[in-house]
């Protein structure tokens, strides 16, 4: 069997996502649904419902009140931040553990999702940009594809750095190169198997901007951003971290200044410790 066949079969032996990780998209997608579906939903799941009202009552949020039930919750944080908790708690289950092909130590993934993800959405916030919670998801999922493909770089990794070095290729070209398939595509190929969207598997897919990227592409672009922001942080970055090129069209296409990246930064610095407790909730 070829390295190739190993991975892909190694998608299909993947854990599926939670079904109410779809219902929960999809309520909030539906501009017809109501804060009431979203919290029935989540609120016949014991488990889930738990960890949501802990989130909700961390200082992250730092709510003037005591949220005791998922109608509150709703009612005080909106549906799309519960939103955003739910799929928070489904990809701690898959982003925790330790991926040691790069360098990633246990939670380092978890940390990069996250903060991409907060920073993804904030920089939704400040362009005012719509599709929010896609890109948040697209986000915290974009490096899905590394849960597998980690065992592998570590097998390969002498070759893969030997190839960025000599021929100053990205650390994702190198993957391609070696292996024959890089985290990007590998985490594409997760969200189909998943049945997310079409927009989500192509924004998962493309995050290190590679040729299919246009600059219409304005959610790719943010995802993009975020992850190189946390990159720049150092927040859960493995031995690829600086192996990777900026595209300064991003900035362009986004219309976003120096300024407004360094008062991200700044801003999500100080907020730092309250991520750090968030993350351990889920």
């Amino acid at each position: 069997m070829s390295t190739i066949d190993k991975i892909i079969e190694e998608i299909n032996s993947l854990r599926p996502i939670p079904k109410v990780a779809h219902r929960v998209l999809a309520i909030v997608d539906d501009p017809n649904s109501s804060a009431s579906d979203l919290a029935e939903v989540v609120m016949y799941d014991q488990s889930l419902t738990a960890n949501v009202l802990r989130i909700c009552n961390s200082p992250f949020y730092a709510l003037p009140r005591k949220i005791d039930s998922i109608d509150q919750a709703v009612a005080y944080l909106g549906m799309g931040k519960i939103a955003e908790m739910v799929l928070m708690k489904m990809g701690a289950d898959y982003l925790k553990a330790e991926h040691k092909g790069y360098d990633l130590r246990e939670g380092d993934l978890w940390m990069h999702a996250v903060s991409s993800a907060v920073i993804a959405k904030e920089i939704c916030e400040l362009k005012k940009v719509r599709n929010q919670q896609l890109i948040f998801t697209a986000a915290l999922l974009k490096d899905i594809g590394k849960v597998i493909l980690h065992r592998y770089v570590g097998e390969m990794f002498d070759q893969i750095f030997t190839l960025v070095e000599k021929e100053q290729v990205t650390f994702r070209e190198a993957e391609k190169k070696v292996i024959g398939i890089d985290h990007a595509e590998l985490g594409a190929r997760v969200a189909k198997k998943w049945q997310f969207s079409a927009k989500m598997v192509h924004i998962i897919g493309n995050h290190h901007l590679n040729g299919s990227w246009s600059e219409e592409d304005i959610e790719t672009a943010i995802v993009y951003l975020a992850d190189t922001i946390c990159m720049m942080m150092g927040l859960g970055v493995g031995c690829d971290g600086l192996a990777y090129r900026f595209h300064n069209k991003v900035v362009r296409t986004l219309q976003i200044s120096d300024v407004d990246i360094q008062g991200i930064m700044a801003g999500f610095g100080q907020r730092l410790y309250e991520v750090e407790e968030l993350m351990g909730m889920c």
